[in-house]
């Protein structure tokens, strides 16, 4: 798949992963490399701090583990509407896709 192709949908499946729940960051990453086997576990991070500099998700600090401070990721009301978009805009293509005829 196309890199900025796959980087607009991996953004939006992240952000509708954490769109009903606070989520770990770490939780994130692994439920989306089962749909997406082959991307880098830093792509994952790189898009959640991209989602938090632009006001789309929030980081909250969790206790202390035996490693670092665990960061907690949850939508703000700016990515929901983030969020609609992308959602309202994939209905749009995958529409215009079947009109066309390619499955």
């Amino acid at each position: 798949m196309e890199a900025q192709m796959k980087k607009g949908l991996l953004e939006m499946c992240v952000i509708f992963t954490i769109r009903d729940k606070t989520m770990y960051g770490y939780d994130i990453m692994k439920q989306m490399r089962q749909y997406f086997p082959d991307v880098n576990e830093s792509t994952f991070y790189a898009i959640l701090r991209r989602l938090n500099s632009e006001g789309y998700a929030r980081i909250t600090l969790g206790e202390e583990s035996k490693g670092p401070t665990r960061k907690y990721y949850s939508i703000t009301e700016s990515g929901r509407e983030y969020l609609n978009n992308a959602l309202r805009d994939w209905r749009n293509i995958k529409e215009i896709i079947t009109r066309i005829g390619i499955e």
